[in-house]
């Protein structure tokens, strides 16, 4: 396995759930300081995140040099995005808004290397982004087993079909996202409140992943939430979103400094 993947390795102790925090803001300074804060990974978010594609190719070899691995959220399932955040280096991709098993079918093959996949080979930086680097042949040889490939649960769709999705060779982590999930079923999140119907639906997505042997995430709004599906057996959690927490923090500085009462800590989620 190339070395320096610390979500893979973290996977593979299965010592507790990994912990990350997820990027919007561009620049590699925000990628470092998120990347230092004691996690294993960052989200790189190129789907809702104000983060293109240059922004990208900065922020993965920041994360990756502090010893984390960067993880990049594509915008849309299309094979040329896997690739170029791939190429880029990442450690793993995030694709949203699955819908079927055979969708995944086609996300795996794109971000595996042939014989499983279509991944076509010539980035000069990729290698870069571990720890001591490989070669260009090692690269090829490892990235099909240390590369992770991860899917959004967030449709009416995808959840009728998870425990199908979650059987497919090459998917590695199911990613719960909820307020998507919570809109597309009907339920939607509204003021932070998630209706019954949503955790039940979130729980079947746990039990699909935990049955196919495979890794569930979560993208929880505090701290105090990742804590609750963190004990519910979620093996990956997003505790921390920078914009959020940003805004959160301005407006309790703010705020002690008028001698009002502080704003709720969750930002504006």
């Amino acid at each position: 396995m190339l070395q320096g993947c610390v979500l893979k390795n973290t996977f593979a102790k299965n010592e507790g759930p990994s912990m990350g925090l997820w990027q919007t803001l561009p620049g590699q300074n925000v990628s470092r300081i998120l990347a230092r804060a004691s996690v294993d990974w960052v989200m790189v978010d190129c789907e809702h995140g104000n983060i293109d594609d240059a922004a990208m190719h900065e922020a993965v070899p920041a994360i990756a040099s502090c010893g984390v691995s960067p993880i990049v959220r594509i915008p849309d399932m299309q094979g040329w995005m896997i690739k170029r955040a791939l190429d880029a280096g990442a450690h793993g991709i995030l694709v949203p808004l699955l819908r079927s098993a055979e969708e995944a079918k086609r996300i795996v093959s794109a971000a595996k290397f042939p014989p499983q996949g279509q991944r076509g080979l010539g980035s000069p930086f990729a290698m870069e982004r571990f720890h001591a680097a490989p070669s260009m042949t090692e690269y090829l040889q490892h990235a099909n087993e240390s590369l992770l490939t991860m899917v959004q649960i967030e449709t009416q769709e995808a959840l009728d079909a998870v425990e199908e999705i979650a059987a497919v060779p090459g998917v590695d982590v199911l990613f719960v996202g909820p307020f998507d999930l919570g809109n597309n079923i009907g339920y939607p999140i509204l003021d932070g409140v998630m209706q019954p119907e949503l955790e039940r639906a979130i729980d079947r997505i746990l039990a699909a992943t935990n049955q196919a042997g495979k890794k569930c995430a979560f993208f929880a709004t505090s701290g105090e939430q990742a804590r609750i599906y963190a004990d519910k057996g979620f093996h990956m959690i997003s505790a921390a979103l920078d914009t959020t927490l940003l805004q959160a923090a301005l407006g309790q500085s703010l705020s002690a400094a008028r001698g009002q009462q502080a704003p709720k800590a969750g930002g504006r989620y």
